[in-house]
């Protein structure tokens, strides 16, 4: 195998004509490029240098190896440059992918602050919901995976393999017309909802909530299910049913015609950052996790 070191004494005896004024350029002593040298035609199984008297020049195969030797080592310090500016923050990339209400929420101060702090570092975003989110990050298209999880979850084991940097627990939150019954209510128990028509949201979270009322004693009536959080609460607010939200879906909608109350039993759900071990230790990596988790101190 060539090393880059041996094409380095290459290149110098070549430039100079000699060991030592290829030492003297390289810093070191005339018999550590003597024997660099021969470690290097070990390697490749043939002379390079040809020695008459105090003149060295260079066989074909020499000649040969000193023409790539150039363009190897431009390379390599292209690289090292990089993979520099990388490790220092002043370039890399960060593939995010987030849920829709993390990506109003907490996302938009958490880029802001980081492209503050290195302006070198570029983050794609991409919406998501868990699991598939999960499933991106595992597969290796994203780096960090936004994610939430409900308590209790019967799959609470599935983030084993990652890391997982705890955020915040987002608690769940009642949304009724203006106008209803319960709308000044300062607490409300999810069973006083049961004869009422219900909207509701993203997949996980409709299964949440039928568990919930079923704990209640009562199977919801769901009139309407959407992805939308803003049409959720629009529903909401013309009077078509009564909703159950994370609050972090409420904050990023101003919530027209509708109130919030809350909701017993309390229902929260863990809001985490995620990333594969090995993408821990990437500083650009390790720096989006940081600012994530600072917008949630807010």
């Amino acid at each position: 195998m060539i090393e880059a070191r041996h094409l380095r004494v290459l290149r110098a005896v070549a430039t100079t004509g000699s060991f030592s004024a290829a030492a003297r350029e390289l810093g070191c002593t005339q018999p550590a490029v003597s024997q660099q040298m021969k470690a290097l035609e070990a390697s490749v199984g043939t002379p390079l240098l040809i020695r008459t008297g105090r003149e060295m020049r260079l066989t074909q195969a020499g000649e040969a190896l000193v023409r790539h030797a150039t363009g190897i080592l431009a390379g390599l310090t292209a690289a090292e440059e990089e993979v520099a500016a990388i490790a220092g923050l002043r370039a890399g990339r960060v593939r995010l992918v987030s849920f829709p209400s993390g990506s109003s929420t907490l996302v938009p101060s958490a880029l802001a602050a980081l492209r503050a702090a290195h302006p070198g570092t570029r983050v794609s975003l991409v919406d998501a919901e868990p699991p598939r989110s999960v499933e991106m990050l595992r597969e290796g298209d994203c780096d960090v995976a936004l994610a939430f999880r409900y308590e209790g979850a019967s799959a609470a084991e599935e983030w084993d393999d990652l890391i997982v940097r705890p955020l915040l627990a987002d608690r769940l939150v009642g949304l009724v017309p203006e106008g209803h019954r319960l709308a000044k209510a300062g607490s409300v128990a999810i069973g006083e909802l049961a004869d009422e028509p219900w909207i509701a949201g993203c997949p996980r979270c409709r299964r949440q909530l039928v568990e919930v009322c079923e704990g209640a004693g009562f199977v919801p009536r769901i009139d309407f299910a959407t992805d939308d959080y803003p049409a959720v609460i629009g529903l909401v607010g013309a009077g078509l049913g009564v909703a159950v939200l994370p609050e972090l879906a409420i904050e990023s909608v101003r919530p027209k015609g509708a109130r919030t109350v809350t909701v017993e039993p309390a229902v929260q759900r863990e809001i985490v950052a995620l990333t594969l071990p090995d993408l821990a230790q990437v500083p650009a990596v390790a720096a989006t996790l940081d600012h994530l988790a600072r917008a949630a101190e807010r």
